[in-house]
């Protein structure tokens, strides 16, 4: 005898239908789900973010948005400082910057000291920050010692560093009362010397900044991941070169995003350790230094506005193309939840 087989047709379980096709009912297409209305924020919701907000909108257009329009206003004017702009020059003032051999210089000194600030400080802030974030005795005065530079005012470190490193200041007197007279240098004045005695003297001020920037990011770092990789035989710079520095990302690249628009806005300690006229020739003047001195110093305002103004969109094209290539992973991850592989 043959037991014959029957096929159970399938339901599915939302509608009992049959959809094997096997002569069931068709299932109706679902029902269109309806958009969701959007909330109304009431009256009383927008006098509070008005409230709250304005103000700090207002000083944002007042001494931000304003200065730059007022600065883009006088660049199209051979202008003095004083009584009204009437010598109407046009692109005169950006031509005359855009061909200024000391202005290239100037832009390639930026360009130089935003580097090796990150080639410089970064290795160096990254070891103390693993350093730091191991238990050890003494660790919170060696934070502050580390972190003491960045706090103090740029006038008195330019100062203390100025009279250290003249010829004949504190550091050529140590050397040669050493017997190492002969390593005695012009740190200061010799265009072979002075841009690095200026990127010496910037690292010692703010790697104590990028220290506690990365303190902060070790401090997300879960400890169960590190424990795992240890547990499993990895040593302590494989842990570090496979798990920290990856999870440490977003941090490292926003401080190389604050330290090279940093570096291409530095005017104070160069202007208070050459002045003027000596970083011209020293070979560490700045877009800075250049708008001051060809500007205000010059007595012409119009000129100085117009630099302020390829200044403000040379950072602001570096902002928008560190942002587009470099960060965007980071702010897409921050605002949607959806990270990613972070590296």
């Amino acid at each position: 005898m043959q037991v014959r087989e029957t096929t159970v047709p399938e339901l599915d379980p939302a509608t009992d239908l049959d959809t094997t096709g096997g002569g069931g009912t068709t299932p109706p297409p679902p029902a269109p789900v309806p958009r969701a209305r959007r909330a109304k924020i009431s009256w009383t919701t927008r006098l509070e973010i008005a409230l709250l907000a304005g103000p700090a909108l207002l000083v944002f257009l007042a001494f931000v948005i304003f200065p730059i329009v007022v600065a883009g206003y006088y660049g199209f004017f051979s202008w003095q400082g004083y009584g009204p702009a009437v010598d109407f020059v046009g692109l005169r003032n950006y031509l005359t910057i855009l061909q200024d051999p000391s202005f290239h210089e100037a832009l390639l000194h930026n360009g130089i000291i935003a580097v090796l600030s990150l080639v410089l400080q970064g290795p160096v802030a990254i070891l103390l920050a693993l350093l730091l974030n191991r238990r050890l005795r003494g660790q919170s005065v060696i934070r502050v010692l580390i972190f003491v530079p960045y706090v103090i005012s740029e006038v008195v470190v330019g100062t203390g560093w100025s009279l250290m490193l003249q010829t004949n200041g504190a550091l050529n007197g140590l050397l040669e009362n050493i017997g190492l007279g002969g390593l005695a240098q012009d740190w200061l004045s010799n265009p072979d010397l002075a841009i690095w005695t200026l990127m010496v003297i910037i690292t010692w001020k703010y790697v104590g900044f990028a220290v506690i920037l990365f303190l902060a990011g070790l401090q997300g770092i879960p400890e169960e991941l590190t424990e795992a990789a240890a547990i499993d035989g990895a040593s302590f710079w494989q842990i570090q070169r496979s798990i920290t520095l990856p999870l440490l990302g977003p941090t490292l690249r926003i401080w190389a995003f604050l330290s090279i628009i940093g570096s291409l806005q530095l005017f104070d300690l160069v202007y208070i350790i050459w002045g003027q006229y000596v970083s011209s020739t020293a070979g560490t003047s700045t877009m800075v230094t250049y708008m001051v001195t060809n500007g205000r110093n010059a007595g012409s305002y119009g000129y100085g506005s117009a630099v302020a103004v390829v200044l403000f969109v040379i950072s602001l094209v570096v902002a928008l193309i560190y942002q587009r290539f470099v960060l965007r992973r980071d702010t897409e991850g921050a605002l949607t939840g959806k990270g990613g592989k972070r590296g």
